[in-house]
């Protein structure tokens, strides 16, 4: 079972994407974050066990506490400390050219991809996922 991570404060949205991947019949666990603090504080809590971490992070920009960008600086410092390689897509309904441009710049971040996000681009995400 392949293991995601949403952080988005965009109730619609995770909905979707719930519903979307249930639709899918896609076997995963997902998690959710309203902040990318709370998400911070549980990859730390879970760095050395593996089973623990998520293979992939869907991560909005804007959001409360901690946004996107803060989040992508502060899991950089800590990503060596991570037991096992975790893909992150930024999710946005904003198609600004300078974050998109910003995200590739970034070495952690897998991709940039626009709201909402499609049944086959789920699959397609999941079926490269690292296990």
């Amino acid at each position: 079972m392949k293991k995601f991570y949403l952080i988005d404060d965009d109730t619609i949205f995770v909905f979707l994407t719930r519903k979307t991947l249930q639709v899918a019949n896609l076997s995963t666990d997902l998690t959710v974050f309203d902040d990318g603090k709370k998400a911070l504080l549980d990859l730390e809590l879970s760095a050395d066990q593996p089973d623990l971490l998520p293979d992939v992070i869907f991560l909005d920009l804007n959001m409360p506490v901690l946004d996107g960008w803060g989040f992508l600086e502060e899991y950089s410092l800590l990503e060596s400390k991570m037991s096992k390689k975790i893909e992150i897509y930024i999710v946005s309904s904003s198609i600004s050219p300078s974050e998109l441009e910003r995200s590739q710049s970034i070495p952690v971040v897998t991709d940039f991809l626009t709201k909402p996000l499609s049944r086959s681009k789920f699959l397609e995400i999941f079926d490269g996922a690292v296990v």
